[in-house]
């Protein structure tokens, strides 16, 4: 990996927002690490020029963050998380804080649509396989602030009480009758539909810390797979089903074992709440041809579309293909690219 683009993209990114237009969120830090991570780190200052300029400035802060628990949530005090964690990860090492706050953000794992959690998987994998530097500590720090001012639960979610294997448990995942209007309304209406209950913990617990990445594995799996059946409903919102359990998936090596089975539970629950509010209860009528087999071209590929979800859904399906040989997902991110 060309560790001296990817900070130098840290570097003009950590001036500017977390979103943008009133609540969408930048995207530029982790499409930035995908592209780098694959070999295509040439295209990212290009494509950075004109992402750019859709941004926002970096929030003010307000004032210090005292009482962490009623600040959580609030898009107001997006500035004062931002200052509070940069503070943090330049005192502390980014493990510690990391192990101190995740357990305090994961129920919140909806927030901005799980792009909170989706950053922080990114950051840390970056700090874990290429090293630390100040920019990525910084970006961590981002990433965690993000997340922190938009936390907002999944409705319902809670420990793990089922049988059913990732499969299985998303496939009796209920749909929302109104699938109108942005994701946080959609989410006040899991409460009411008949079987949500049941299906936000129907997944059946890992059996033991080791069983945990297992798990993930499955559904992250699961989850691209689905997406070729119920993708052409919300091509972009439907690719976060599959990137906020990856984003777990990579950061349970830097936590400490008893973390493991709540952070499947929450990335369980992600999953099951994002296929709720957007995928439709009918799937396509013919599945996407296949494209190439080969990882790299995959990836390629969905560098020269361009689009963010689209980057961000390869990486994630190449990890999947990694870990189960299935060249089934490798079809996902062609078919987002031509939906998107």
């Amino acid at each position: 990996m060309d560790d001296g683009i990817l900070d130098e993209a840290y570097h003009r990114l950590h001036r500017t927002g977390p979103e943008f237009e009133g609540w969408l969120s930048n995207h530029g830090p982790m499409a930035a690490e995908a592209l780098v991570r694959h070999g295509q780190g040439a295209r990212v200052h290009r494509w950075l020029d004109g992402y750019l300029r859709r941004l926002d400035e970096l929030p003010r802060g307000l004032r210090p963050i005292d009482d962490w628990r009623a600040a959580l949530g609030d898009p107001k005090r997006a500035g004062d998380w931002l200052i509070h964690f940069d503070r943090e990860l330049r005192e502390r090492q980014w493990t510690e804080v990391l192990g101190e706050w995740w357990p305090r953000l994961l129920p919140g794992i909806a927030a901005g649509a799980t792009h909170g959690v989706i950053r922080v998987g990114h950051a840390v994998r970056v700090l874990r396989t290429d090293g630390e530097t100040p920019e990525r500590r910084a970006e961590l720090g981002q990433a965690l602030g993000y997340w922190a001012a938009r936390w907002q639960p999944v409705p319902g979610a809670g420990p793990l009480t089922g049988r059913s294997d990732a499969a299985s448990a998303l496939a009796a995942v209920p749909r929302i009758p109104d699938q109108t209007g942005g994701i946080r309304e959609r989410l006040g209406r899991l409460t009411d539909v008949p079987g949500w209950s049941g299906a936000v913990t129907g997944l059946r617990p890992p059996a033991d810390p080791g069983g945990a990445t297992r798990t993930l594995v499955q559904v992250v799996h699961r989850a691209a797979l689905d997406y070729l059946r119920f993708g052409h409903g919300a091509p972009v919102m439907l690719v976060h089903a599959v990137t906020a359990p990856t984003a777990v998936l990579r950061t349970l090596p830097a936590l400490d074992p008893a973390l493991r089975a709540p952070s499947v539970a929450a990335a369980w629950a992600a999953t099951a709440a994002v296929t709720s509010v957007y995928a439709s209860p009918t799937p396509a009528a013919a599945p996407p041809a296949g494209g190439s087999a080969d990882p790299a071209e995959v990836f390629a590929r969905a560098a020269r579309h361009g689009d963010e979800h689209v980057v961000k859904l390869a990486d994630a399906v190449l990890e999947a293909h990694q870990a189960t040989g299935d060249e089934r997902v490798l079809v996902a991110p062609g078919y987002a690219g031509h939906l998107i």
